[in-house]
């Protein structure tokens, strides 16, 4: 039974990838803070900071694993503490990269593996990169057995996929369109957007665990499907039996009021994609997304409606939608 240790594990991703491997006959560990239990039987828990590397170095003293995955690197320090705590503990480490890394703006829509990397709009994608290239050069120097895996926007059944949101999630858009309250969809729209649920994801995250044709290799793991956010708000609407009433405002004027939006909005989410995933089919033969988005995004309803923790509300958030639509509205009535 090939033994793997993951770093994390019960995020939105990680969660649903630690659900399936438990399943698909590995030994599993996961090394985290332990505050979430809801895992699932025979997985076996460390509690550990990942940050305090001499304890975890103690507690790994005398273990080794065919793969370890740290699902919560987000920058080159944090690579290098992963770099000295496993060189010679693991056969293959899986390191989690971001689609969002892709040159901003694109010079076409058609994206793989080998579209260049760059964003000068979001640090956190900046970071990604670097980690990317710190991995790759301990890859190729040292035979560090590396693999590295780029995500688009997954979503699972507790939050519902939006655009534009504020800090608290995305419960304050579905709020609006259930009070009949215009929601803000930045450009005008028809950005191409991929989403893709997080049980497609996992299926193959786990194909690429333990592959040796996978090591020095980058994947982009998505959905095949493509949709416009006027298509996604209007699933949204529609599943909730609500008539959308969207108000279209420009990416860049929505950064210019709210400067923390930059990164998400102008480096990612306003950017026209369209993924080949012929990459990751190739090396996990069979690798199909059986959730569409219609399908997905009803899941999620059903439980965030069901759920009331999952209702977060963000009046901020709610405040500055109507003002960014009261002043939008007012300039129309100017300009006529």
């Amino acid at each position: 039974m090939r033994k793997a240790l993951f770093i994390g594990g019960t995020g939105t991703i990680s969660g649903a990838i630690t659900a399936l491997a438990s399943r698909s006959g590995f030994e599993l560990t996961l090394l985290n803070r332990g505050h979430n239990k809801d895992i699932p039987a025979g997985v076996r828990q460390i509690t550990a900071d990942i940050n305090d590397e001499a304890a975890v170095a103690k507690l790994l003293e005398n273990e080794s694993f065919d793969i370890v995955a740290d699902f919560i690197v987000f920058t080159t320090k944090q690579l290098e503490r992963d770099i000295r705590l496993f060189t010679g503990k693991t056969r293959q480490y899986i390191v989690i990269s971001s689609a969002s890394a892709y040159q901003s703006p694109l010079n076409t829509p058609f994206v793989n593996e080998s579209t260049p990397l760059r964003n000068p709009y979001w640090q956190y994608s900046r970071d990604k990169i670097a980690i990317e290239d710190r991995v790759i050069k301990e890859y190729r120097d040292k035979a560090f057995p590396a693999t590295i895996i780029r995500p688009s926007h997954t979503y699972c059944e507790k939050s519902v996929p939006v655009c534009l949101h504020g800090s608290k999630g995305s419960w304050q858009v579905v709020k609006r369109i259930m009070d009949d309250k215009p929601v803000i969809i930045p450009g005008d729209g028809l950005t191409w957007w991929t989403l893709t649920y997080n049980t497609d994801f996992a299926k193959a995250f786990v194909g690429i665990m333990g592959n040796s044709h996978a090591l020095g290799e980058v994947f982009q793991i998505t959905s095949d499907e493509c949709l416009t956010w006027n298509m996604i708000h209007e699933i949204i609407a529609g599943a909730l039996g609500k008539k959308l009433r969207p108000v279209h405002i420009s990416a860049d004027m929505l950064c210019r009021v709210k400067p923390e939006w930059e990164g998400s909005l102008l480096g990612d989410k306003s950017l026209s994609i369209i993924f080949d995933n012929t990459k990751i089919k190739r090396f996990v033969p069979g690798f199909v997304c059986s959730v569409n988005a219609d399908e997905g995004i009803r899941r999620a309803l059903d439980y965030v409606l069901s759920h009331p923790e999952c209702q977060i509300p963000d009046p901020e958030f709610d405040q500055v939608c109507d003002k960014l639509i009261t002043a939008y509205e007012n300039f129309g009535a100017v300009a006529n």
